[in-house]
């Protein structure tokens, strides 16, 4: 597989997660929280706070999305061990981090606001947990294209 087509593949990849996250952001979680408020009238007044929290959220993944296209475009160019691409892998870990953290804080201020169940705030740990992961290996990645990079650098100073 060339570096090209690996290139192609992974952008096809990554937009295919980019509408699947547009078809859940925009379409999904909005008819099951009318869903749910339809079913319990009493918890209408938590869809607003809920639907603002989610979408929130889907800032972090999008702008993540977008420094891995960069990744696949320097890919394509056959510049996969890059400092910008250890740059775009470790804003990808921020990023990561940061969502994972503000779903915790908002799913903990609407707990104390009354408008969560623990057993909620129990449950989303599991997509924290993920988040988490996936900025621990963006970070380790980061690290390993770096120091590729260098190696790579290094030895195209070498006779």
């Amino acid at each position: 597989m060339t570096q090209k087509s690996l290139s192609n593949w992974l952008k096809a990849v990554l937009a295919g997660i980019a509408a699947c996250g547009a078809i859940l952001y925009a379409c999904l979680i909005p008819m099951f929280g009318k869903d749910l408020v339809h079913a319990n009238p009493e918890l209408s007044y938590y869809y607003a706070p809920w639907l603002a929290v989610i979408w929130i959220s889907a800032i972090p993944c999008y702008l993540a999305l977008y420094f891995g296209w960069k990744i696949t475009v320097e890919i394509g160019r056959d510049n996969s061990f890059s400092m910008d691409n250890s740059r775009y892998l470790k804003y990808i870990a921020v990023l990561a981090l940061a969502d994972s953290g503000y779903f915790f804080l908002a799913n903990l201020a609407l707990l104390i606001l009354n408008m969560n169940h623990p057993s909620v705030l129990l449950g989303s740990l599991f997509l924290e947990f993920a988040g988490v992961a996936v900025a621990v290996a963006a970070a380790v990645l980061s690290h390993l294209v770096q120091k590729a990079a260098k190696i790579q650098e290094e030895n195209e100073f070498t006779i």
